[in-house]
């Protein structure tokens, strides 16, 4: 059985990252979302072990001690993180997995696991996200602007990715990782398996 596949998808809050993932799910079933572990209370509608697992800052710091996270970091004074042994355990059972984190995170990831898929979500026009953030109205102006600077921190690492997908439209940013998706498994599976027909 082949290893299923690391997808690190990272873009600005606001961007539309949840909602054009949904759409790649609808479309591929071979796909698991990890649902990373943080600090910030729940949205309304979200559910814990959905959205999110939601943490205490005292759970979350003894999962760190623990060396349990394969990646965490502080974003607007909340601790997000991924949780090493459920990702890994997906993997091993030939599914790939998606992290949707930010780009910090990323970068972590990066560097400990070589052989992720990178693709980084964004948006058509700085303009466009902070209309999009403002619209939200599920937050403060201050939380929204402290969103907007991150945002254009976050863009600015746009070529740590190997991937890039304006989402301009949901239907055409999902079929684009979609895509990727596609490309990435005919080039890593296909060679895997045509080399058991040469053995």
């Amino acid at each position: 059985m082949n290893k299923g596949m690391l997808i690190v998808v990272s873009g600005p809050s606001g961007v539309g990252k949840g909602t054009v993932l949904s759409k790649v799910f609808e479309s591929d079933n071979n796909l698991a979302y990890s649902v990373s572990c943080t600090t910030r209370k729940p949205r309304e509608g979200e559910t814990d072990g959905v959205h999110y697992r939601f943490l205490t800052e005292k759970e979350f710091l003894e999962n760190i001690a623990q060396n349990r996270m394969l990646e965490y970091t502080v974003y607007c004074d909340n601790y997000y993180g991924t949780d090493a042994q459920y990702v890994e355990k997906l993997r091993e059972s030939g599914t790939d997995v998606v992290l949707e984190i930010e780009t910090n995170g990323a970068l972590n990831i990066i560097s400990k696991c070589p052989d992720a898929v990178t693709v980084f979500i964004a948006p058509p026009s700085l303009e466009h996200l902070y209309l999009r953030l403002s619209g939200r109205a599920t937050e403060s102006r201050d939380v929204i602007e402290k969103r907007f600077i991150k945002a254009k921190e976050e863009l600015a690492r746009i070529d740590n990715y190997e991937y890039l997908v304006i989402n301009d439209s949901v239907e055409k940013a999902a079929e684009d990782i979609l895509a990727v998706l596609r490309a990435e498994r005919i080039k890593k599976y296909n060679k895997n398996n045509f080399r058991g027909v040469l053995l």
